[in-house]
This record gives C-alpha cells, sequence and structure tokens, in this order.
C-alpha cells in the first residue's frame, strides 16, 4: 500500500471574486511600497492570509494499491504458423516469455490464443488484439508479443497502442513455397464444348537456385483418370477441358512436389463447374389433333433452352376428300430429313397418338428403334390407335417398347397413382405432396381413357383404372423409352375435378429422358456447406450399403446411411478437414470439395514482418527472428525505444488503484484570522514608529 498527498481548495466565495479581492490587495500593497511604508510586507502577508483563507485550502491524503502491469501475449495457431518448425518455434518462445515475464515481477501475462478464423478469413491477429484492448485496462498494459509467422488477413483502420508491440517472428531464413493459382475459372460451361481454364504455378522464398522452371502438373474430373501436364513456373498457362456430365463438375488440379517446399498444402486447386446443356432439340409428332398436344407444346415452348420442332399429321395419305393437290397450303412432311439425315442430332423424340399410315416406312422405324439404342430418347403418349392394328408397336420400333398392348381401350373414369415403385423414382418421388391428400390418396382429377399394356420390362412408376400400367419407363442399351398409356393428361391441365401436376410430372418426365442428372434412379451425391457434409443417396432398392468416405490423406471412413424417404438415404458427417473427398457405394462413385478454392491460409505461407511493420514501428516496438535466439526482457520508460541487440522492453505503468481518501484543512478558519490580524498589528506597530 502506498500514500499520496495534495493540496486542494474548497473556496468560500466564488473564484472571480477572489480573484478581485487579490487584485485590490495587490495595488494596495503597491500602493503602502510606492508612499515608502516600512510595513508594506507585512500588510502583503496579512493580505495573502486573508486570501489563502477565502480560498480554504485543504490536505487530500489516498490510501493506494498497487496493481501489476500487464503483459499480453497472442500466440498464432492458424495453419499457416505451423508449417514446418513454426509451432515448435512459437511453443519455445510463449515459454520463454513466461519465464522471462514472471523473472520481471509485479507482471501478469495474458495469452490469447488465435485460431484459424472463420470460413477462409485467414488469420485476424489484429481484430483479436483490438478486442483484447477494449476488454482489458489500457492504462495497465506494460508491452504486447506477438508469436507468429507475420502472414495476418485482416485490418483494424485506427488502432492505437498503449505499449510496445513486438513481433517473435517464426519460419526459417531458407523457407520457399510452391502454389498453384487459379486465374480464371468458368462457373458454367456447355457440356460436350471445350472450356478454358487459367492457371498460374508461381514461387516464393528462398527458391533454390537449381530449381526446375517447369513444374507437373496433374489434373481429373470428377475423380476419374488422371491427366498430366508440364507448366512453366512463373507464368499463366492456359489448360483446356471438356465436361461431358451435367450438373456440378469438380475438377482437381495437383503439382508434384518439388524438393524442399515448405507446404503441399497449396500445390492443389478445386474447380467447380456447373455443366449445362447448351440447347435441346426435341422433336414432337402428333399423329393428329388433339386436346394433349397443346400441353406437350406449351410445356416444351416455356423452356427457352428447348428447340421445338412439332408436326401435326393433318391429312394422311389415305384422306380422299376431292382436295385439288394445288390449293393445298400445308408443307410436305420431311419424314427422311427428320428420321434418317439428322434423327442423332435430335435429344428427344415424342410420338404423341401417333399411328402407321404409310407415311414411315418400317426401315424409319428401325431407324428409330436404332437411335434409341445408341443413346436417344423417346416418348410414346398413347390413344386408341396404339391398340389398334396401326399401332407403332407392330413396327420395328415395338422390339424397344417396354410392355405391349392388349388391344383393350379402356373409357373408364380412374384416378392415376403412383406405384410403390413410383415412389422411390425420382420422375415420381413427391408427386402426390404437391396436391391436397384425401381418404383415397392425392386429389387428382380422373381421366377417363387407357390403353391396357402388359409389361415385359423397365419400371412401372404409375398406375391407372384396376392398377394396370399407366406409366412405364425403361432403359434400352444406352437410350431411353417411356411410354404413357393415356392421352389425357390435359385433363389436369385444364383443372378438371382438381386438376393435378402435369406440368411437373411431364416436366420430370422430358428432364429425365434427356438424362438430366438429379433425376437419375441410381445416385450418390454430396454437398457441403463448410465442414459439415451431407450425403444422399437415391435408390430403387429397399436398402443400401454403407458409404465409404476418402479424404484428402487417404484415411477411409465408413458411414450408415438412415432413410429419410421413398428411395432416399442420406446423412451428414463433419469432416475432419478441407480438401477432395471421394464417396462410394456398391458401384457408385462420387466427389467433393470441402473449403476455398484456394485456402487464405496458404496463398502466402513465407514469414515475413511486413504486415505488422506499422504496428510496431508506431509504438517504437522490435521484430526478432525466433530462429535468431530468443530475447532477453527489459523495463524501458515510456516514450524511449523499446527494443534493442537482443532485448526487448516493456514500459512499466505504475497503474494503482485508490481504496480511502482522506481531507484535512492546513488552518482552521479562526487561526487563518487571528494571523492576517496579527501581521496587520505588526505593519501598524513598524509604520507606527
Amino acid at each position: 500500500m502506498i500514500n499520496g498527498q495534495e493540496i486542494i481548495f474548497a473556496p468560500l466565495l466564488p473564484w472571480p471574486m477572489i480573484a478581485g479581492i487579490s487584485v485590490l490587495a495587490a495595488l494596495m500593497v503597491g500602493l503602502a511600497l510606492w508612499r515608502g511604508l516600512r510595513g508594506w510586507w507585512l500588510r502583503g502577508l496579512a493580505a495573502l492570509a486573508l486570501i489563502a483563507a477565502l480560498t480554504n485550502p485543504s490536505l487530500l491524503s489516498e490510501e493506494r494499491d498497487p496493481l501489476r502491469d500487464i503483459a499480453l501475449v497472442l500466440v498464432d495457431d492458424t495453419a499457416s504458423n505451423r508449417l514446418g518448425i513454426r509451432e515448435e518455434q512459437t511453443e519455445a518462445a510463449l515459454a520463454h516469455l513466461e519465464d522471462a515475464l514472471e523473472g520481471l515481477g509485479d507482471i501478469d501475462t495474458r495469452i490469447i490464443r488465435l485460431p484459424d478464423g472463420p470460413g477462409n478469413s485467414g488469420t485476424q491477429l489484429k481484430t483479436a488484439l483490438a478486442e483484447a484492448l477494449a476488454e482489458l485496462p489500457r492504462d495497465r498494459i506494460a508491452g504486447i508479443f506477438a508469436l507468429s509467422d507475420g502472414q495476418i488477413h485482416d485490418e483494424a483502420p485506427g488502432l492505437t497502442l498503449p505499449a510496445p508491440f513486438h513481433l517473435l517472428k517464426t519460419g526459417e531464413e531458407t523457407d520457399w513455397d510452391r502454389r498453384l493459382i487459379i486465374r480464371n475459372a468458368p462457373a458454367f460451361a456447355i457440356l460436350g464444348e471445350p472450356v478454358t481454364l487459367t492457371l498460374r504455378v508461381e514461387d516464393q522464398g528462398a527458391v533454390p537456385p537449381d530449381l526446375s522452371r517447369f513444374a507437373t502438373l496433374d489434373y481429373a474430373i470428377n475423380g476419374g483418370e488422371m491427366r498430366q501436364a508440364m507448366v512453366p513456373v512463373g507464368e499463366d498457362m492456359e489448360i483446356t477441358v471438356t465436361l461431358d456430365r451435367g450438373g456440378m463438375n469438380v475438377l482437381q488440379f495437383e503439382l508434384e512436389e518439388a524438393p524442399g517446399e515448405l507446404t503441399m498444402r497449396n500445390n492443389a486447386a478445386i474447380v467447380q463447374i456447373n455443366g449445362v446443356r447448351d440447347r435441346l432439340s426435341v422433336l414432337l409428332v402428333s399423329g393428329e389433333p388433339n386436346a394433349g398436344q397443346r400441353t406437350w407444346r406449351n410445356l416444351l415452348k416455356s423452356d427457352p433452352a428447348v428447340d421445338l420442332v412439332h408436326f401435326t399429321i393433318l391429312r394422311p395419305p389415305d384422306r380422299h376428300d376431292g382436295v385439288p393437290v394445288n390449293e393445298l397450303s400445308l408443307i410436305a412432311f420431311p419424314t427422311r430429313e427428320l428420321f434418317v439425315d439428322k434423327i442423332d442430332e435430335f435429344d428427344l423424340i415424342i410420338f404423341d397418338r401417333y399411328r402407321r399410315r404409310g407415311i414411315l416406312p418400317n426401315s424409319y422405324f428401325a431407324n428409330i428403334a436404332r437411335y434409341v439404342e445408341d443413346g436417344g430418347a423417346l416418348l410414346v403418349v398413347g390413344g386408341p390407335e396404339l391398340a389398334s392394328a396401326d399401332s407403332i408397336w407392330r413396327s420395328p420400333l415395338g422390339d424397344v417398347f417396354p410392355a405391349y398392348p392388349t388391344a383393350r381401350v379402356i373409357e373408364e373414369g380412374f384416378r392415376p397413382q403412383v406405384t410403390e415403385l413410383g415412389k422411390r423414382h425420382p420422375v415420381t418421388s413427391g408427386l402426390e405432396a404437391l396436391s391436397p391428400m384425401t381418404e383415397d390418396g392425392p386429389g387428382w382429377g380422373r381421366w377417363f381413357r387407357q390403353i391396357d399394356m402388359i409389361p415385359d420390362r423397365g419400371q412401372v412408376v404409375m398406375s391407372g383404372h384396376d392398377d394396370r400400367p399407366l406409366l412405364m419407363l425403361d432403359r434400352v442399351q444406352d437410350g431411353r423409352l417411356a411410354l404413357l398409356a393415356s392421352d389425357q393428361t390435359w385433363l389436369w391441365d385444364r383443372g378438371y375435378e382438381g386438376g393435378g401436376p402435369q406440368l411437373e410430372l411431364l416436366r420430370r418426365l422430358a428432364h429425365w429422358m434427356m438424362g438430366e442428372p438429379d433425376l437419375e434412379e441410381e445416385t450418390l451425391s454430396a454437398t457441403a456447406e463448410g465442414n459439415r457434409v451431407t450425403i444422399i443417396r437415391r435408390t430403387l432398392r429397399d436398402e443400401v450399403g454403407e458409404v465409404t468416405v476418402t479424404g484428402p490423406d487417404g484415411a477411409e471412413t465408413a458411414l450408415e446411411l438412415e432413410e429419410h424417404g421413398p428411395g432416399e438415404y442420406r446423412t451428414e458427417w463433419d469432416a475432419p478437414e478441407i480438401g477432395l473427398y471421394r464417396l462410394s457405394e456398391s458401384d457408385l462413385e462420387a466427389v467433393v470439395a470441402l473449403g476455398p478454392q484456394a485456402p487464405r491460409e496458404f496463398e502466402e505461407t513465407i514469414a515475413t514482418a511486413e504486415k505488422l511493420r506499422p504496428l510496431v514501428t508506431a509504438s517504437r516496438g522490435g521484430v526478432m527472428r525466433v530462429e535468431e535466439g530468443l530475447p532477453d526482457l527489459r523495463l524501458v520508460r515510456e516514450g524511449r525505444a523499446a527494443a534493442g541487440r537482443g532485448w526487448l522492453g516493456l514500459t512499466p505503468r505504475d497503474a494503482y488503484l485508490t481504496t480511502e481518501l482522506r481531507t484535512a484543512a492546513l488552518l482552521p478558519g479562526w487561526l487563518w484570522l487571528m494571523l492576517a490580524a496579527g501581521l496587520a498589528l505588526g505593519a501598524w506597530l513598524r509604520e507606527g514608529r
């Protein structure tokens, strides 16, 4: 405990009046001096005694408890400061500082550890320092020490420091590193067309003089086979890739390790590009005008990415109505051009209530069947003609049909239903949830015509009258075929009896046939949000096995999936680190990228003091390399340089806490008056002689 004393004043009159009295007294003393009165000085002392009495001086005594100074130590635990021997250097420097600060005495050490910043924000040292200064009493901070590689990524405008700031820099003088930079990568790319990415390889630090100026780059698309290229160091290079899968594509780039480089973590980059189709070509052939063709036409025309070619057979060859040929204005049906020369240019062919009438010979139907087997898509919408002798099932095209007609046309009201298999199929899964439910199922309107079909392969996803097959899907070698055994989807379109989800059904159906990845029956996919990975497995089977996840370091993790809905299994998993993860289940594989394309902590890895130099200079602190030795600590006066050869300084703050205050008058009022009277009497006596 220490004591402090000072004189304070509690004037009996306002200070302006006391000042006026003081001026008047000074004039009177001056007049006495001018007149040569021998007691002028006693008059002045008497006036001073009276003025002192008016100011009422008191002695203020304090009892104080001294407070310990604070040394603030910021420890960089981020990823870049764990490279090489930096983590060991940091811990050794921290232990040395703790011992040295304890040896100085009366200093509290506050240690703040800096983890990796949220997201991709990097090292937030200045932000952590500003927060600490806001919480701690600034008048007790004697010194600030940062144990870091100096690679920070934040700013704190207006940050002022109450004490010297010192940087103990980790790392080695011989450190060097190589990193891969993705200069330019598009977010979208058209399937089947080349897309160009711009890459750059850069070397940093003390690069060995005999190092090759070329690097080996390995890259792969969606976890496929690695390809290799030689790229120059320090120059932009373009790489051209072609995507063949719709949806999100993951491109992985990796540089082969160079001798002695600091880390491999920035030798890899992950790029995600969404593959989209350019424009889809659809051929719609209506065998005759009907109410349903408008539904198909409106659906396909509403999609700007679809080029629709639509023909309606208004005048079949067997029609004889006596109209002269020169008065017909309809164009000829370009059958050879559509079904022979350019058939492979179509992504989807739709036969809407089409019947054989001699317009298309059997060789053309055989070519359509070949088109399907080679990867094309065919949708057949059946009306009464599908069950007749003119049915296209009776042509060579019938060889790829998933079912055959019984020649029976059912013209009774029925409500379409999703089968048990359909509840798991992505084309029809969840359709029932789009309409209000009733006791008999979803509140869909009735249809009044169905062609009786007997399936012999494929998948029945919707049923109609007496659970007969209504919508059948099938894969024919590399292609796809869908068969809808009714032509009355238009009833839903017009809202009959409440209608139904016809647009969503037909949209899914068309996109499934054109190979939309989100509508595949057997899929394994994963999405990432931060380090949380959501794995989704869609299947038509009743159960699935474990998903094996292979991390960037090659470690494997087996995860069990839980059923989330019909045909959908999923789980969530926290990945231990950023990077590319490979997933596999049965014969399905997928990849997912965690973290940013280029983690900020590894953009610059060579230790530096330049980013913290302004704080060091402004506070007269110092920078020392841990590699060159650990510093001694000294106490220096405020305002003086706080760093020298082999030592760093702290500024004692002499802070204290006042525990008690006591106030006592210097002299009582009557004593001041007696003193003034005595002096005045002395002046009178002296002058009276």
